[in-house]
């Protein structure tokens, strides 16, 4: 659904979504990691179909600004740093 998504947005050439197994935080379920030039963003407990639809909306609208844009303040409390105890 998200590959299919993010061809019709035209943001396939500059983004990508993966369905993985654990990609580093194990014990927090629904991880998105967002990478860019200026760093990572690291999100965990996605778990509504509505926050996908928003990343993947925020993701369009950073390709027509041409730069990373601040994430949208849903995803506030969804931030986790996944390395740090």
């Amino acid at each position: 659904m998200a590959e299919e998504r993010m061809a019709e947005t035209g943001t396939v050439e500059e983004s990508s979504a993966d369905i993985s197994g654990c990609v580093g935080p194990c014990d927090v379920p629904n991880v998105v990691l967002i990478t860019s030039s200026a760093g990572e963003a690291w999100l965990g407990n996605i778990v509504k179909f509505d926050q996908y639809r928003s990343l993947l909306d925020w993701a369009v609208r950073c390709r027509d600004a041409g730069e990373m844009l601040c994430l949208p303040r849903e995803f506030l409390e969804c931030r986790i740093s996944p390395f740090c105890s």
